[in-house]
C-alpha cells in the first residue's frame, strides 16, 4: 500500500471554490486560459541525468530545494576555498524583491520574486534564459497586516529533477495561493492548483516557509502575516503531482495562531516523516500546540510532538519556538532553537510531549531562519551572531560563536560557512573550523532571513531585487 493512502481522514477533497470564496480551483495539468506571460532568451540544460548536468555550460550543479536537501542540511561538499570572486561583473536586476533562496539545476539558477516572477539565469554569465510572470501579487493595502508589499512568491520553490518541473506558490490578487508547476527548460506552465485548504482564510495566511517535495507530493507550510492579525492557524497542505484532484491538509490545533513560518519550512526525516515547528498561540492555560515541534506522517497525520515546559510563557511573550525550522541530525534526532535562544535536543523517533527533551542549553539571544548541518555540527543563525554547536549522543556544546551581528540563514561549501549580515547587507564567509571571518562582500540591501544557495564552485544570494553570484576557487 502506498504510504500516501494511510490515514485517509487526512485527505481533504478540493472543492471548486477556495476558502473564504476567494479564487477558483484549477487542476494539475490544466493551466488557466489566461496564460501568464513568459519571455524566452534561451533554454537551460536539464539536470535529470548525469549527461544533462555535465554539459559544457553545466557549471551550477544541482541545489534543487531549500538548503540543498529535504532535510535542510545546507552543506555542499567541495574542495577547500582559497579565494572568492564576484561573477558576471555585477548583480543581475530582477522585477521584485527576493525572499526565496536561489536554486540551481544543470547550468541554470532559478530565482522567484515578490512580484510573482520566476527567472532562470545562466550560471556562468548571469544572463536571463527565461522569465515567467504568474499573475498580479497581493498589494499590502489589501491585507489586514504584514510587512511584505507586494506579497507574491515568498517561500522557496522546489525542483523535481525527474520531471524537470519547478514548483512555486504564488499569492495572487485578489487573494489565493496557487501552486504552479513550471518547466525548468523554458518556463512554460505545466500545472497549477489552488492550495488554500478548506476553512483557511488566505488573506491572513502567509506562505513564507520553503516547499518540500517527497514521493510525488509538494508540501506547503503556512503561517500568519507580520502583526499576527486575524483568525489564522499554522497549516501544512500537500498537493499531489500526479494529477490527483485532492489535497492533504493538517491544521495546527490552536485556538488561533501557531503559524509554521520558519523560512526552512518543513524538514524531512530519514524515516520519511515531516517535522515542523510552530510559533506562539494565544493559549496560556491549556496546551494547544503553540510553540511546539510536531512530527507528521506523509499523509499529514500527527505522530508526536514536543513543547518546552515554559510554553505558556513563550506564547504570552510572542517568543516563537518556530522562528527556526527543525534540524534533522544524521542519527534522526532533532535539534530545535527559537526566539528564546535555548537549544533543545529531541528524540526523532518520538518527540515525547511537553518537557521531553534529551538535553537543552542556552545558545544565543535568539535564533531566526534555517540552520545548516555538517556531520554532527549545527550552524545556528542568531540575532547576536552565528554559532556552531557540536552535538553529542545526549548533549551539545558551543564550538565557536562570531562577534555579534544579525545573521541570516547559513549554508556551508567545503570549509566555509556563508551567512548574510542582515544589518550591514554583507555576505560573509567564515571558517568552519574556527569561525574566523575570511571573506566579505557588500550586497546593497537585503531582506530578513535571506539565505544563499550554492553549486559546485559557486554561491548565489538574493539582495533586494537583485541576485549576486560568487565564484569559489
Amino acid at each position: 500500500m502506498n504510504r500516501r493512502t494511510k490515514a485517509v481522514v487526512a485527505i481533504v477533497t478540493v472543492v471548486a471554490v477556495l476558502a473564504a470564496g476567494i479564487g477558483a480551483y484549477v487542476a494539475f495539468g490544466s493551466p488557466s486560459s489566461s496564460s501568464p506571460s513568459t519571455t524566452f532568451k534561451g533554454s537551460p540544460a536539464g539536470c535529470g541525468t548525469e549527461a544533462d548536468a555535465g554539459g559544457p555550460n553545466a557549471t551550477a550543479g544541482n541545489w534543487t530545494t531549500y538548503h540543498g536537501t529535504p532535510s535542510r542540511g545546507g552543506f555542499l561538499p567541495t574542495a577547500n576555498v582559497t579565494a572568492v570572486r564576484p561573477l558576471w561583473g555585477g548583480p543581475v536586476g530582477l522585477d521584485g524583491q527576493v525572499y526565496a533562496e536561489p536554486l540551481t539545476c544543470g547550468n541554470a539558477i532559478f530565482v522567484a520574486t515578490e512580484q510573482n516572477w520566476v527567472y532562470a539565469l545562466n550560471a556562468s554569465t548571469g544572463s536571463i534564459l527565461w522569465s515567467r510572470f504568474l499573475g498580479a501579487p497581493m498589494p499590502g493595502s489589501a491585507l489586514p497586516c504584514g510587512d511584505i508589499d507586494p506579497s507574491g512568491i515568498t517561500g522557496t520553490p522546489v525542483i523535481d529533477v525527474g520531471t524537470g518541473t519547478l514548483y512555486a506558490v504564488a499569492f495572487l490578487n485578489p487573494g489565493a495561493h496557487v501552486l504552479f508547476g513550471l518547466s525548468i527548460r523554458n518556463g512554460s506552465v505545466l500545472s497549477q492548483v489552488g492550495v488554500d485548504a478548506p476553512n483557511m482564510n488566505p488573506l491572513v495566511e502567509q506562505q513564507r516557509g520553503a516547499l518540500l517535495l517527497d514521493d510525488g507530493v509538494v508540501y506547503i507550510p503556512y503561517g500568519g502575516l507580520y502583526g499576527d492579525c486575524g483568525q489564522y492557524h499554522g497549516w501544512v497542505v500537500g498537493a499531489n503531482t500526479d494529477g490527483s484532484s485532492t489535497l492533504l491538509s493538517y491544521q495546527v490545533p490552536t485556538g488561533r495562531e501557531g503559524g509554521i513560518w520558519g523560512t526552512a519550512g518543513i524538514a524531512l526525516g530519514p524515516n520519511g516523516d515531516l517535522y515542523v515547528a510552530t510559533g506562539n498561540s494565544d493559549a496560556t492555560e491549556t496546551f494547544d500546540f503553540g510553540d511546539a515541534v510536531i512530527e507528521l506522517s506523509p499523509s499529514l497525520t500527527e505522530l508526536s510532538y514536543f513543547a518546552p515546559t515554559n510554553w505558556a510563557h513563550l506564547n504570552s511573550g510572542d517568543i516563537d519556538l518556530g522562528s527556526v525550522a527543525p534540524t534533522v541530525l544524521p542519527n534522526g534526532d532533532i535539534f530545535q532553537v527559537g526566539k528564546e535562544g535555548i537549544g533543545y535536543l529531541l528524540s526523532g523517533g518520538n518527540l515525547g510531549g511537553v518537557g521531553a527533551q534529551l538535553f537543552n542549553e542556552s545558545i544565543c539571544s535568539g535564533g531566526y531562519g534555517g540552520t545548516a548541518t555538517v556531520g554532527d555540527s549545527v550552524l545556528v543563525p542568531c540575532d547576536s551572531g552565528l554559532v556552531r554547536v557540536d552535538v553529542g549522543p545526549r548533549n551539545f556544546s558551543e564550538a565557536w560563536s562570531t562577534p555579534g551581528f544579525d545573521s541570516g540563514s547559513p549554508i556551508v561549501t567545503g570549509d566555509i560557512v556563508w551567512a548574510v549580515n542582515i544589518s550591514s547587507a554583507h555576505l560573509i564567509g567564515f571558517s568552519l573550523s574556527t569561525g574566523a571571518p575570511l571573506f566579505s562582500f557588500a550586497l546593497g540591501t537585503v531582506d530578513h532571513f535571506i539565505s544563499p544557495g550554492a553549486a559546485p564552485g559557486m554561491v548565489f544570494v538574493g539582495a533586494g531585487s537583485q541576485i549576486y553570484g560568487f565564484g569559489l576557487d
